[in-house]
């Protein structure tokens, strides 16, 4: 069962191509919570097997996820905190979720826009504090490029360095979601405890 899940989605990576790629991206780095890993991890094994180029698949990951920051930092900025507070909570995200954001991003300024990417439950939203508080467009969607780039090419080098082993990458996106999630809960862990410790300073 697992097997035939597992081929289905490379087969409908494929299948979508390169426009697939950056419209799965671009919903994952909006309010919808898509996991990247069931899209960049075959790409980059489709790539292993020469039916994808894997600096195109990268690069279009990375625009696609560049696209869906900006939707959310225009929505921001244009609507303003009253219209995510009312129509967030369909999006899993409320009053309270847009005050850590915001506090978030007031402690540690512009960058959070990149680290912020590496956090899960505010790499998809951390364009909201960002669009509100009206950031420099230019910055915003460097640090979001780089940030997104980070995740986004190891999802894809990953997939294409297993692609040797169909088996192993079949292994890994069985777990993919599960792995990823381990990962930088504790790069986020180890983000909070340093960052609390100066603060006792």
């Amino acid at each position: 069962m697992l097997n035939s899940i597992v081929e289905w989605i490379v087969q409908t990576v494929n299948a979508w191509g390169y426009g697939g790629i950056f419209a799965a991206m671009f919903l994952e780095s909006s309010f919808f919570p898509f996991p990247s890993e069931v899209i960049m991890i075959p790409a980059g094994y489709l790539a292993f097997k020469g039916e994808m180029n894997l600096a195109a698949a990268i690069a279009t990951g990375i625009l696609g996820s560049v696209a869906g920051a900006l939707f959310n930092y225009y929505l921001a900025m244009h609507f303003g905190r009253r219209f995510l507070l009312r129509y967030g909570k369909y999006f899993f995200l409320d009053e309270k979720g847009l005050a850590k954001l915001e506090s978030f991003f007031a402690r540690h300024g512009e960058i959070s826009t990149f680290n912020g990417r590496l956090i899960p439950g505010i790499r998809q939203y951390i364009s909201l504090p960002a669009g509100l508080a009206r950031m420099p467009l230019g910055r915003f969607a460097l640090y979001t490029a780089l940030g997104a780039g980070i995740w986004v090419t190891v999802l894809a080098l990953l997939g294409y360095f297993l692609g040797a082993n169909e088996e192993k990458v079949s292994h890994y996106l069985h777990n993919a979601t599960f792995v990823a999630l381990a990962a930088v809960a504790g790069l986020s862990l180890f983000y909070w405890l340093r960052h609390r410790a100066k603060e006792e300073l």
